[in-house]
């Protein structure tokens, strides 16, 4: 390729979700309603988690770190993607677009670990029930947290100082509604097939080591519940896990058909649908699967909810 097409673009156009002049205020409204409800209901869930003392557990404590994760993922996508449905031409800047890929990619590495763990601290939850407390201690759960911090930090350092350091040809315009590795790689220029080999070995590598933990802790769930003698505790050990495992088949699912294809078959289109599941459908329905038909959850909002009252009222 000659040199006169090698370029380094101050910023890259996004083309958003559809092109449709008739769909983009409609989309608008629909995304800043998923949006609003994603804050509200995770930052309630943080909020909640913390303030509610009964609620200092294991599995609350992973809880509030995924919708930290959720609120955290929503926020480097949903705002920006809006701006593609109010003005002819969204453009993001060379140096904002590495830092969206940066974001994106340390909060979805750490949905993935994050789920993961949960996966484990259910397994111990059924399955050592006595050994719950001495298993799952404050200090393991740190651990656990801390190490996918770590680990995620470290893709969202590595693959955008990829990327950014390649050399562009022709087009800036990035066929997808947030910067990712995806449609940003056919972009490039130099070394790209590199490149696209460290992000498919990594995004396997995330995607089934982090799924290996989910289903291994599930085959020692059901292996469990089939031993249990009662009809009511298998109804209690299934009702612990259906949050958590509808979350997990529809997050892994879109990542999997999204990231591990081959390139053949590979649509942008199918892409973008994929992406607005995991990145904003996603985060807008954990909190409402994990509160909603959760008792324990309620019973914490309705006693923080009538100990703000009673403090009002005192004033």
């Amino acid at each position: 390729m000659g040199q006169q097409n090698i370029t380094v673009p101050t910023e890259f156009v996004l083309m958003g979700v559809t092109q449709r002049p008739e769909l983009q205020l409609p989309l608008f409204g629909v995304f800043f309603l998923i949006y609003a409800v994603t804050v509200v209901g995770n930052l309630g869930m943080i909020i909640l988690t913390k303030l509610d003392s009964r609620l200092h557990t294991p599995m609350y404590f992973f809880i509030r770190h995924l919708a930290f994760i959720d609120l955290g993922n929503s926020t480097v996508i949903c705002p920006k993607m809006m701006v593609n449905f109010v003005v002819d031409q969204n453009t993001i800047s060379f140096y904002a677009c590495a830092t969206q890929m940066a974001c994106f990619i340390f909060f979805i590495i750490s949905e993935l670990f994050v789920l993961s763990s949960m996966a484990y601290d259910r397994y111990v939850a059924i399955c050592n029930p006595l050994l719950y407390n001495v298993v799952m201690s404050q200090r393991l759960c740190y651990i656990l947290v801390g190490i996918t911090y770590l680990y995620a930090t470290f893709q969202a350092l590595l693959f955008p100082s990829k990327y950014f350091t390649l050399a562009f040809c022709g087009s800036n315009v990035i066929s997808h509604f947030y910067c990712d590795v995806v449609p940003l790689l056919p972009l490039t220029c130099s070394h790209s097939q590199e490149t696209g080999l460290l992000t498919i070995l990594f995004s396997a590598f995330n995607l089934i080591s982090s799924l290996l933990v989910v289903l291994l802790s599930y085959m020692l769930i059901l292996m469990a519940v089939c031993r249990m003698p009662s009809a009511e505790g298998r109804k209690k050990a299934f009702s612990t896990c259906g949050s958590h495992l509808t979350v997990v088949v529809v997050f892994y699912g879109s990542l999997l058909f999204m990231y591990v294809q081959p390139k053949s078959i590979q649509s942008f289109e199918t892409d973008k649908l994929a992406s607005v599941f995991y990145t904003l459908v996603i985060p807008m329905l954990n909190p409402l699967i994990y509160s909603l038909r959760n008792k324990e959850v309620k019973n914490a909002f309705h006693r923080v909810f009538k100990n703000k009252c009673k403090l009002c009222i005192t004033v």
